[in-house]
């Protein structure tokens, strides 16, 4: 029955900040109002609804002001330099004082985050294959620690 994601939304202070910020990371127009746009993610595939207004004020959490964005394990090793080409600055993601991109063994994937003018929390996502016997791992493992760990060289 579901296929995917067809859309997500946040709030903003401006819009006008927020669809330069958006645009710098690739996503394409698709519709706007007066306090409201839309961003293509995927054009046809899935959007993101940029909603100006007080919202924005919400104290943070990631069930409400949270997305992540599907990249390739390749496009995330490159996310750093990316994010800094683009003047955006990755973060640190709970507890972890590192912003290298970093690996959930027990959850098959692999991220890296920073924030929108808001404070709206994004992060960069991708599927990992995780051997059977390594599906136990629950600590965040950076990318040089995992790659030792599976013999990726």
């Amino acid at each position: 029955m579901i296929k995917g994601l067809y859309e997500s939304h946040l709030p903003v202070k401006n819009l006008e900040i927020s669809i330069g910020f958006y645009r710098k990371l690739g996503l394409e127009f698709a519709w706007r109002d007066e306090d409201t746009v839309f961003l293509w993610i995927g054009e046809g595939k899935s959007w993101l609804g940029l909603w100006e207004g007080k919202e924005y004020q919400t104290t943070y959490h990631p069930s409400l002001r949270h997305t992540a964005f599907r990249v390739t394990y390749e496009d995330l090793q490159d996310s750093l330099e990316w994010l800094e080409s683009i003047q955006v600055e990755p973060v640190p993601f709970g507890r972890r004082t590192s912003i290298e991109p970093f690996v959930r063994p027990n959850q098959g994937n692999a991220s890296v985050y920073f924030n929108d003018p808001d404070g709206n929390s994004l992060e960069l996502m991708c599927y990992i294959e995780v051997p059977n016997e390594l599906k136990h791992i629950t600590e965040k493992l950076s990318f040089k620690d995992w790659e030792n760990l599976v013999g990726i060289t």
